[in-house]
C-alpha cells in the first residue's frame, strides 16, 4: 500500500464520518436566513439555516438527504462557517469546499459536493439582496 492510497482511506473514513454524524444537523428557530435546494440529477436535498448577528454567523443548521458527498460537504462547510464574517463566507468557493472533502470528486459527483455552498450562498443572498 503507498501513501496516496493510505490517505484516500482516511479522507473516505473523514467523509463518511460526517455523513453518518453530520456536524450542525438540525433547523434553527426563526433563522434570519434560509433556502433550500434539490440536485435533481440525483435527488440530493440541502436545507441550510442561519443566524446572523452583527454580520457574524453565529449559528448554522443544515437538515438534507442524499449521498454521503452531498451531506458530507454541507456537514464540512457549517463547521468551517460558524463564526465568520459573511464578507469572509462570500469569498469561500469551489476549490474551498472540494479543498475541505480531501479527495477527488469525478464531474459526475461535483454537484453533490457543491450544493452545499450553493444553499449557503443563496439563504446570503436573499437576506442582503436589499442592502
Amino acid at each position: 500500500m503507498n501513501d496516496f492510497s493510505g490517505m484516500d482511506a482516511l479522507y473516505r473514513d473523514f467523509i463518511l464520518d460526517h455523513y453518518r454524524n453530520p456536524r450542525n444537523a438540525g433547523t434553527l428557530e426563526q433563522p434570519d436566513a434560509s433556502f433550500e435546494d434539490l440536485n435533481p440529477l440525483c435527488g440530493d436535498k440541502i436545507r441550510m439555516d442561519l443566524r446572523i448577528r452583527d454580520g457574524v454567523v453565529e449559528d448554522v443548521k443544515f437538515k438534507g438527504r442524499g449521498c454521503a458527498i452531498s451531506q458530507a460537504s454541507a456537514s464540512l462547510l457549517t463547521e468551517s462557517i460558524k463564526g465568520k464574517r459573511v464578507a469572509e463566507i462570500d469569498a469561500i468557493g469551489k476549490e474551498d469546499v472540494l479543498e475541505n472533502l480531501g479527495i477527488s470528486i469525478s464531474a459526475a459527483r461535483l454537484k453533490c459536493a457543491l450544493l452545499g455552498l450553493k444553499v449557503l450562498k443563496q439563504a446570503l443572498a436573499l437576506k442582503y439582496a436589499d442592502d
